[in-house]
């Protein structure tokens, strides 16, 4: 059963069936993957989970379980779809104006149909401009963008709010599917902060205080809490020194990866007055002292070194005592979970254990997850450093352009897709903060990194501009689509994300050409 609208009647309609669940490989997916599951489970609705990772293996999962796949779509449903003829128009009017010759008629009768067409034909030209402009439009939306709109784990979250079956956990996957596409730069600030409004209105209908001391203190008890934190990478389960060195945000404003930004680094910790070896030891081993203040310390000094952004609206968990967790925690633990490239068993191993990291009866997965993202971070910006410094990125005139070379450090990793679009977009908001060329800050980035050696190809992700304006549309999944056709270079478009694409290796030099010449 696929659900194409997730609204009530919909649900009602499965119920009693069994339902195929095909999940996409990203967290927002899983944490959407979730909700319904506990759906499920609250309704006795037996289900099939499938993973799938791109176009191939939904094809294969439709074609294996079709005999249960239905499309509930109503007739009156607006699903945004584009009308038949906004797109498609008949030449049956065009072909008749020509038919409009002299028949006999008497001189004033022709001359007074002449002018009548005359009109007739200026009013149709006028309105074929009109059409010509809203169907390039609607083209232009859906083929050259890739767009990220509403995360689908707060749909299925509202689907649970309306029919009176939401729980607090399901409201922290939300969360962590909305953390997910802000951390993966899938959405405006706007939209996020759109977003956690909505979250926190939730969040203080489920968790608001019941003087319950019993209840409140219970081992077992879970909490969700709205706060501002400080946007560090899993510092509160890492030393400080760790994160600020491996966060993006911080990494580039300080320029880390030169002498001078090192020496930028320990100015900032002489500022806030924290002595090194607190602020190299385990978060939860600094001294309360100054671990009450932290958050105002950084924040006061941040603003004197050009980092005005780094306070976040978010949410923390809290686990009974002492597991607390924010949801960029999740997001960062749940995707180092299920791109881990060290082979365990089945391809699917990574996917459950990820969706298995995202209940709270399973914090070893957890904290396995945590401990790989610190693996993975470090790999980014090391990566990253090194780009810069060998100055790998360079400008091919309508974008910059990156390739990672086989027997590169991590290079592994980086055939993974969501770990190369991290790499990707850390490493132009660090070439953004080190260029002084005022043109390529505003350039897009197209990176790539070996996949498979033994088949002979790359994988390419599209990465659009760095700037405070830009709305995350991502154009090139068409222009991918473009270069490879005039070129007749091998590639495959299989990701859900049309950005991201696989090629073979020795067609790489006339795809590129063809990009060039297509964006110029």
């Amino acid at each position: 059963m696929f659900i194409s609208d997730c609204r009530r009647e919909f649900y009602d309609v499965i119920v009693g069936q069994r339902v195929l669940l095909l999940v996409a490989s990203d967290v927002d997916a899983l944490c959407a993957c979730k909700i319904l599951q506990a759906l499920f489970q609250c309704d006795h609705v037996q289900y099939t989970l499938v993973p799938v990772s791109g176009w191939q293996e939904l094809e294969t999962a439709f074609l294996e379980h079709k005999d249960q796949v239905k499309l509930l779509v109503k007739q009156d449903d607006d699903l945004d779809v584009p009308a038949y003829d906004d797109i498609f128009r008949d030449e049956e009017d065009e072909e008749e104006d020509s038919e409009n010759e002299s028949d006999g008629s008497e001189p004033s009768e022709k001359r007074r149909r002449f002018e009548e067409d005359v009109i007739e034909r200026t009013m149709k030209r006028r309105q074929r401009r009109e059409w010509e402009a809203r169907r390039r439009e609607i083209l232009f939306d859906y083929e050259q963008y890739e767009y990220h709109g509403t995360s689908s784990a707060m749909v299925m979250f509202d689907l649970a709010w309306i029919m009176s079956k939401d729980l607090n956990d399901m409201l922290w996957w939300a969360i962590v599917g909305l953390t997910d596409q802000w951390v993966q730069d899938k959405i405006t600030q706007m939209k996020y902060v759109t977003d956690i409004g909505i979250l926190q209105r939730h969040v203080s209908r489920h968790n608001h205080r019941n003087e319950d001391e019993e209840n409140s203190l219970s081992i077992d008890c879970m909490r969700i809490a709205f706060e501002y934190d400080l946007r560090l990478a899993l510092y509160q389960h890492w030393s400080l020194y760790e994160s600020l060195c491996n966060t993006s945000y911080t990494s580039a404003s300080l320029k880390l990866w030169s002498v001078q930004g090192q020496k930028r680094l320990q100015e900032f910790l002489a500022d806030m007055g924290l002595p090194l070896r607190q602020v190299k030891q385990k978060f939860n081993s600094m001294d309360m002292s100054l671990k009450e203040n932290l958050r105002e310390m950084i924040e006061e000094s941040a603003n004197k070194f050009g980092m005005k952004d780094l306070r976040v609206q978010t949410f923390s968990i809290h686990f009974g005592f002492k597991n607390k967790f924010s949801a960029s925690d999740i997001v960062y633990a749940t995707v180092s979970l299920m791109e881990n490239i060290e082979k365990e068993g089945p391809e699917t191993t990574n996917f459950i254990k990820a969706l298995d990291s995202l209940s709270r009866s399973n914090l070893d997965k957890l904290h396995q997850g945590l401990d790989l993202a610190k693996k993975q971070l470090r790999a980014i910006q090391q990566t990253v450093a090194s780009c810069i410094c060998t100055n790998l990125v360079i400008s091919q005139g309508p974008f910059l352009y990156c390739s990672l070379m086989e027997g590169t450090p991590d290079v592994k990793l980086f055939s993974k897709p969501v770990s190369l679009c991290l790499l990707s977009k850390y490493l132009l908001k660090s070439f953004v903060c080190s260029t002084k060329n005022k043109r390529c800050k505003l350039l897009p980035l197209v990176m790539a990194a070996p996949m498979d050696v033994e088949r002979g190809t790359v994988i390419v992700v599209g990465i659009p501009p760095e700037t405070e304006s830009s709305d995350k549309k991502n154009f090139f999944g068409r222009a991918f689509e473009k270069a490879a056709d005039s070129t007749n270079s091998r590639t495959l478009h299989n990701h859900f994300d049309m950005s991201i694409i696989e090629l073979k290796t020795e067609d790489r030099s006339k795809f590129l050409d063809a990009l060039i010449s297509l964006l110029s």
